[in-house]
This record gives structure tokens, sequence and C-alpha cells, in this order.
């Protein structure tokens, strides 16, 4: 889409990298009192799966059994998250959080209304386009079986799926794995950098900000169907961001927390280093067989 419409576009996210393609699903409460509930809910659930663990270890201390070893503070990870601009972020953090209840929700909240079969039509039509940029990803990444199977999901829900508003290609089995140029930095080797709060797209790094506007690149470079460039992008725009929002639960302040933004910023990193460990893990080489006496 042009460049004045990325603003509108990047605030589908908020929470990082926009999704390239989503499920949509129904979302939760509206109050934040309702959260606040299953907020409470939810830790009690926890609570009482803790003690019926610490019964099932006692039990299995009576039996004569060895005990799982307990977890130690060295287990845990680090909760510090290189954060040099932080008073920067926590403004940003600020912002998107009166942009998001002031403007974002309630146009969100209208366009939830849209019948289901449509908007899931819009859904699919967005994260088709996201393919391409997909395949290209992949390719960079040197990851090509995924790559070609994103291909295909292309070329399937274009033709069968009328131009991407069906996603016949899930039926067949070949399910969405979009990817973006960030995560090509990460199979390059880069670190995700300080922590970085963006107004209106919220969380990220300093490489997946750079991952993010090279996947617009990219998109705008290509210009698919005269979509990124022609007047009909100052109406795509807006309603991609809308289309992804409108799928996202996540509400800022909704369980009323003092320490949310640090919070928000360990899970987003923590999640972040999670994928790229998993990115660059090995899978083990297989022993090689003993070799056989002559003549067998």
């Amino acid at each position: 889409m042009r460049i004045a419409a990325l603003a509108a576009v990047a605030a589908m996210g908020l929470s990082g990298c926009a999704p390239e393609g989503m499920i949509i699903h129904r979302m939760p409460a509206e109050t934040p009192a309702a959260d606040n509930a299953a907020a409470i809910q939810r830790a009690a659930a926890l609570a009482a799966a803790a003690e019926a663990a610490q019964r099932a270890q006692e039990g299995t201390e009576a039996s004569g059994e060895a005990p799982t070893p307990p977890l130690t503070p060295a287990d845990a990870p680090p909760p510090k998250t290189y954060d040099p601009w932080e008073p920067v972020n926590r403004f940003s953090y600020r912002f998107n959080a009166r942009f998001d209840e002031n403007i974002f929700l309630p146009v969100s909240n209208v366009y939830r209304r849209v019948p289901y079969p449509l908007r899931s039509c819009v859904n699919n039509f967005f994260a088709n386009l996201a393919e391409v940029d997909t395949v290209i990803n992949y390719t960079l990444q040197g990851r090509l079986g995924r790559g070609v199977r994103a291909l295909g999901r292309f070329v399937i829900n274009s033709t069968a799926g009328v131009g991407g508003l069906f996603d016949f290609a899930t039926k067949l089995r070949l399910e969405n794995q979009p990817t973006g140029f960030g995560t090509t930095l990460s199979k390059w080797g880069m670190h995700p950098g300080p922590y970085l709060v963006i107004p209106i797209l919220g969380p990220s790094t300093l490489r997946e900000a750079v991952g993010l506007f090279g996947d617009y690149g990219t998109s705008y470079g290509i210009n698919l169907a005269n979509l990124y460039r022609g007047n009909l992008s100052w109406a795509l725009g807006p309603l991609n961001a809308v289309d992804q929002r409108s799928n996202i639960g996540f509400r800022y302040y909704s369980t009323g927390s003092p320490f949310e933004y640090e919070t928000i910023r360990f899970l987003y990193v923590r999640k972040l280093l999670l994928e790229d460990e998993g990115l660059h893990k090995r899978s083990p080489r297989k022993p090689r067989p003993p070799d056989l006496p002559a003549g067998q």
C-alpha cells in the first residue's frame, strides 16, 4: 500500500510484527471487569494445578520413587530485558493505548458486526497476498520445502479460491505458515537487538522493525495486481488494519496490573528468543551403523 497508509496498516498488529495470516475467532469480553474476572479464574486454575502437582509429588515420595527435582532460580529465564530506550518506549506504549482505546477498538468493534463469511473472505484475501512475501523469505532462509508449500498455497487460493477469498489450500492440508524478513534476519544470525515500542504498531525489537519495513518494501516493489500503489491501496490499507485488529484479543490495561509494560516486554522478547532458538536448532545426527564383516 502507499507509504502514507502504512501507519494505519501497521496498527493491525499491536503485538510487534504484523501477522500475515490469521484465523478469525470469537473475541473475548469487551469490559475490563470481565477480563479481570477471567484472569482471576485462570489464576485459580493455575493454583489448583500447582496444588495437585504438589500432592502428586508427595505421593511419589511416599511410594519410594525418585521425585522430580524442583526448579531453581537458575532454571527460570532472566527477567531483565535490554531496553535502553525505555523512557521513549513507555511514552509510545501509553500513546498506543490511547489510540487503541479511542480510535482503533471502536472501529474494529463496528467491523465485527459484519457477517462472519464476509469477514472471513477479507481475512483470507490479505493472507493470500502475504504468501508472496512468505515465498521470498523462505527462499532467502534456505527453507525451500516451506517456500514451495507457500507457493502452492498462493496458486491454489488465487485460482480455486477466487483471488484468495477462500482458503482451499488449508482444506488440502497446506497449512498457512507465514514468515517475514525479521525471521530471515534471525536465520542469517542477527540478534533481536534492543526492545522497541513502535507508535501504533506496538512491541517490537530493532531487528523486527527492520524486518517489518523490509516486508513492506518487498510488497511495494512487487506491487501485485497494482494493489500497493494504485488508488485502491488507500482503501485496502485501513481495511487490512481493521481486519487484523478485530482478530486480536489483547486489551491495554485490562488486568489493572501496574507492571503491564514490563510483563509485555518480557513475554514478547522471551517469545522471540524461543523462536530464534527453535529456528537455529539442528536435528541430531543419526549414528553411523557399524561396519559389517566382509561377506555379510
